[in-house]
């Protein structure tokens, strides 16, 4: 990575009237947490929707920043401060040239949709592996180079976090990078400038409303990807859009790119297509039929749902140079990712089972799963977050209602809100009182294990991989894994 010095930056924002400062310092790292600034760091102002970063400019100085990059006025400094109409546009230009544009060199898959972007990441892990590939992976649970593991605070980081781990990546000489792109990414400017080889759709479905307003504006901020692949045909670095044909929005997507559309689907014609699926508690046996050639697929992996994901990571797997034989291999021996439909494995005759579902359609997608199997009845713990889409809260209740004999409503990220006031948000889809609040998230999950008996089933549904519980803006220990295994042992 070439030095790069302020005057460097001044002129590749095109600040022809800030050319030249008196203090040219080389620039050692972009950073836009005060609290995480290092000495000849550039220090961002960030505007955000609880916290803003123009506040934090005599932190960032004191912990020895040497220059600003402002869009509010910024008094009483003795370091350049650069002025923008927009700092997170700025943020993601720079990101991008500071660390020398590093996304050109890799080959960079994003994933977006409502659900299933995690399991299509961690799929497409497991089949480059296999195929003895250097992998990265940035999403919901984590950011992972090679073996090296980040922690993450939000499912597509920020562009400085997200251009500095490219970076390593190129460094690493990594072949392929998986990445979650969240709608707020894409309406926020943090994946601007990343140079994706393959676009991949999941499905849509209701959330974020709090943050988009309206379905047609969040399904707008998700076609942004597919029109960032961009308009240049390359032979040595072909650009592929991978949808889902049986999403009622595909039509809207497939619009959005100028690029090849390659499709997946059971119901609808695609060019990778599901048929004669078996599901079971054990796995999934199905036939994968590619362009009319047919190969059978078992996968322990369990549910319709993950059929799915498991045809976005085949298509984009193959699309990547991977042949299908060895798509099959990894496939048969692919494992449960932590917190999507993972099993709780402790010494009970029922089953528990630990999901990050928080939509109405991801929580009826494993709620029919697990109806599919269930001997006996199934349990439902759910909360809903706080500080989010109010307008779902009584559409999850109403799915819980329609497939689970029980519910637990209960506390789940509640942020700022009132629990209570959560819980009687969620009541108003419930019709019957199969029902009882624990407020208490722990409480909660004793609760159901308490209830259960031989052949029931529990969904603790809402949190997943999470290990923390945010109660206003303290995010506390609690793994909802951890919590169920012990509420099992004890009651054994």
């Amino acid at each position: 990575m070439q030095l790069k010095t302020l005057n460097d930056i001044a002129k590749h924002l095109l600040l022809t009237d800030q050319l030249s400062f008196k203090q040219n310092p080389i620039i050692k790292g972009i950073e836009t947490d005060s609290r995480k600034v290092k000495p000849n760091d550039l220090f961002i102002c960030i505007s955000g929707y609880t916290v803003d970063g123009h506040d934090y400019v005599h932190q960032a100085i004191a912990q020895n920043a040497v220059a600003i990059i402002a869009e509010k006025q910024i008094d009483q400094v003795d370091i350049p401060v650069i002025y923008v109409e927009n700092t997170n546009e700025a943020l993601g230009f720079l990101a991008n040239y500071f660390y020398d544009f590093p996304s050109n060199q890799l080959h960079l898959i994003g994933v977006t949709g409502t659900n299933g972007k995690t399991s299509v990441t961690y799929l497409l892990d497991d089949i480059f592996k296999y195929n003895l590939k250097k992998t990265a992976l940035i999403g919901t649970i984590e950011m992972k180079i090679v073996d090296q593991i980040y922690p993450i605070d939000n499912t597509t980081p920020e562009s400085s976090f997200l251009q500095k781990g490219f970076s390593e990546m190129v460094y690493k000489n990594v072949d392929h990078c998986m990445m979650e792109v969240s709608s707020h990414a894409l309406e926020l400017g943090r994946v601007n400038g990343c140079d994706f080889d393959i676009a991949v759709f999941t499905n849509l479905s209701q959330d974020h409303l709090d943050f988009h307003g309206t379905m047609d504006d969040y399904l707008r901020a998700k076609m942004r990807l597919f029109e960032r692949l961009g308009n240049k045909y390359r032979i040595d670095k072909p650009k592929y859009a991978v949808l889902n044909r049986d999403d009622p929005h595909f039509f809207s997507l497939k619009k959005a790119t100028s690029q090849r559309v390659v499709t997946y689907g059971i119901e609808h014609p695609a060019d990778f297509m599901a048929k004669d699926i078996q599901l079971s508690t054990h796995g999934t046996v199905f036939t994968l039929v590619v362009f009319n050639s047919e190969f059978k697929i078992t996968t322990p992996l369990i549910g319709k749902f993950n059929i799915y994901n498991i045809l976005a990571a085949t298509v984009t797997a193959y699309l990547s140079g991977v042949s299908i034989h060895i798509i099959k291999g990894a496939l048969a021996e692919t494992s449960s990712i932590r917190g999507r439909f993972e099993t709780v494995k402790g010494k009970q005759g029922f089953t528990v089972i630990i999901d990050f579902a928080h939509t109405p359609d991801s929580l009826e997608n494993v709620l029919k799963t697990i109806r599919a199997f269930a001997r006996n009845k199934v349990y439902l713990v759910m909360g809903c977050g706080g500080d989010r889409d109010r307008s779902k809260r009584p559409l999850m209740a109403a799915v819980g209602e329609k497939y689970a004999d029980f519910l637990i409503l209960t506390s789940d990220n509640p942020r700022t809100e009132d629990p209570s006031v959560i819980i009687s948000d969620m009541k108003k889809g419930l019709e019957s009182d199969r029902y009882v609040v624990k407020m208490d998230r722990l409480k909660a999950i004793h609760h159901a294990i308490d209830l259960a008996e031989k052949n029931d089933c529990i969904l603790i549904a809402g949190k997943g991989h999470e290990t923390t519980q945010t109660i206003g803006y303290k995010a506390i220990p609690f793994d909802d894994y951890k919590v169920a295994y012990e509420a099992i042992e004890e009651r054994s």
